[in-house]
């Protein structure tokens, strides 16, 4: 059985930083692609960030680009996103998902990943 655990989450005055983890166990995390989404209230779960499987290739959406990095440590079965620089905007619930086939690079997506955290919730004041 697959479960998914994120932390890490918590309130942050704008520019400020935080690094959510989120822990796998119950599948091999070097064998498949790794995303975080998050969702604000009355919107849309949206993608944020993914690191490829094995940890290679990574992505992430225009607005976060050059203040979060996303990173794995396989041996540790272990995903982080290190976000730093944070804005209001950014206030959401994080969800860390784990894709559904092995060997395959991470996508926006949400179908395509199988197993999904309970999310922590990260709250940036202005």
């Amino acid at each position: 059985q697959v479960h998914v655990t994120e932390s890490g989450g918590g309130l942050v005055q704008a520019g400020g930083s935080l690094r959510l983890s989120c822990v796998v166990s119950g599948r091999n995390i070097y064998r498949y692609s790794m995303t975080w989404f998050r969702q604000a209230p009355g919107k849309e779960r949206e993608f944020v960030a993914s690191s490829n499987w094995g940890g290679g290739t990574t992505s992430y959406i225009d607005s976060v680009k050059g203040r979060f990095t996303v990173s794995r440590d396989n041996a540790q079965n272990t995903v982080y996103l290190q976000m730093n620089f944070l804005k209001p905007e950014d206030t959401a619930l994080y969800y860390c998902a784990i894709r559904r086939n092995q060997f395959i690079g991470g996508t926006s997506h949400t179908g395509d990943y199988d197993y999904w955290g309970q999310g922590t919730q990260v709250t940036v004041s202005s």
